[in-house]
Formats: C-alpha cells, structure tokens, sequence
C-alpha cells in the first residue's frame, strides 16, 4: 500500500509554487507602481501626484489590491526563510564547497540576503510614505486652477488646516480647486537626507539582483521553460526588472535630492 501524500501546499514545491506566484504577482505591481510614480517627474508642483496617491489609497478595487499586495510581500518573505532553512537542513556537509555551487550565479546563492535588504527598504518605504500619509504629519496643499487659461495657484502649508475634512476636488466659478495632503512635498522632503537615497540606491542594486534570477525561476517553477520563449522571459527579467525598473526607482530620490541643492 502507498503512504499518504505530502499536501501539495506544505510540500518543497507547493512552496515553490506560491513564492513563485506571489513573486510574479509583486512584480506586477512594481510595473503599476513605476507608471504612477513617474507623475514625480511632472512639473506641476505634485499636482498629478498628489491625485494619484489619493486615489491610490481610496479607490475600493485598487484598496483590496493593496491588502493582496501586503499578503503577497508576508508570504513571500514567510516562504522564502522556510525554504531557505529546509535546504540548509537538508544540505550535507561540505556541499557549499562543492564545484557544482561554485558554478552557480552569485544572486541566486544569495537571495535571502538580497530579500532581507528589500524587505528591510520596505518597512523604511512604507513607514516615510503610506504611514505618513495615513496617519502621519503630512503637509497640505490647495491648488486653485482657471480652467479657462489653465493658470494655477498654489496654496501650501506644512500642517493641515484646521477645517480638513479630507481630500476635496470641485469646480467654483470657472475654477477648480483641489484641496490634499502634499505627499509630494514629503517626498521631496524626505529625499533631502543623503543617507536615505544611499539606501534606496542600494536597495534598488538589490532588487535588480534579486529580480533577474527570481523572475526566471518564478516561470521554470510554473512549467514555462520551453525553448521557444525561455530566451524571452529572460529578456524581460535582465532588462525589464533587472534594468529599466530599479535604474527607474532610483532615479526618484536621486531626482530630488540633488533638485533641493
């Protein structure tokens, strides 16, 4: 008679499966967070910013994302120690010295460091932005804009009115006017502070490394490792996440800082 099966979820490659799917499903993420965040880029004193991150926090849909996104970086990181620690428990002696480890990429040997470094960024991200911007000191800014010439006025303080209710946007003889918390100026305040971009940078460095093996080992535990589009899934994790996404991040605070000598 056979012995029961191991469950599919708690085995070595149910494991693998949701690090692989929680992995591809970040790395959708960083995609939509990317095309949002370039509106720092815009010359408009955080105008299109400042909308964006409302409603990036307010819209239903795009909050229950955010709480599978939170999940998603939980279990990722959960998983990824629980098999880090399951392959040095199984791994003999000696192995590491062996010639088939020495042959293989430095990221892939080191992805727990390089998660650590991400996730300890994440912790520091969330805590200067999405805490700030919830619960913290977050400044305030009212833009008054004709809509017949398109002229704008700025209204900015660095604490929040006493009469603030919350995010407003409305139209008062020809003008629009936007009443919010300046999650702009905080990042422009934040990225003022040398060290803070020295960690992002780094963070970025580790994220690429982290990226172009771990994109390519999400798709090889999937199944999707056929000849014919192996090449382009490592294209895309090289130069898409590997390249053109952290060189993208890092160009923020970098942006910033140097804006504000």
């Amino acid at each position: 008679m056979s012995s029961k099966s191991k469950p599919v979820l708690t085995s070595s490659l149910g494991k693998k499966l949701i690090m692989s799917l929680t992995g591809l499903f970040l790395c959708s993420f960083l995609v939509v967070h990317l095309i949002g965040n370039l509106q720092l880029f815009k010359d408009d004193a955080g105008y299109a910013f400042n909308n964006y991150a409302y409603f990036m926090t307010h819209f239903t849909p795009i909050k229950v994302v955010s709480y599978l996104l939170y999940a998603s970086i939980v279990i990722h990181a959960v998983y990824a120690l629980i098999l880090t620690r399951q392959n040095k428990a199984a791994r003999p002696v000696g192995y590491y010295k062996s010639s088939g480890n020495e042959n293989s990429k430095w990221n892939s040997r080191n992805m727990g460091i390089l998660g650590t470094v991400i996730l300890v960024f994440l912790v520091t991200h969330m805590q200067h932005f999405w805490w700030q911007y919830k619960f913290g000191t977050t400044p305030y800014v009212e833009y008054q804009t004709e809509l017949a010439t398109g002229n704008r006025q700025i209204i900015a303080s660095d604490d929040l009115p006493s009469d603030y209710t919350g995010y407003k946007i409305y139209v008062n003889n020809g003008v629009e006017i936007v009443q919010s918390k300046d999650l702009y100026k905080q990042v422009a305040y934040i990225f003022q502070n040398p060290f803070i971009v020295l960690l992002y940078i780094v963070a970025m460095a580790a994220l690429a490394f982290h990226l172009i093996h771990g994109f390519q080992s999400a798709f090889q535990t999937l199944g999707f490792n056929h000849r014919r589009y192996i090449g382009l899934v490592r294209g895309i994790g090289i130069w898409v996440f590997g390249i053109i996404i952290p060189i993208a991040f890092a160009t923020m605070p970098l942006y910033f800082y140097f804006k504000s000598l």
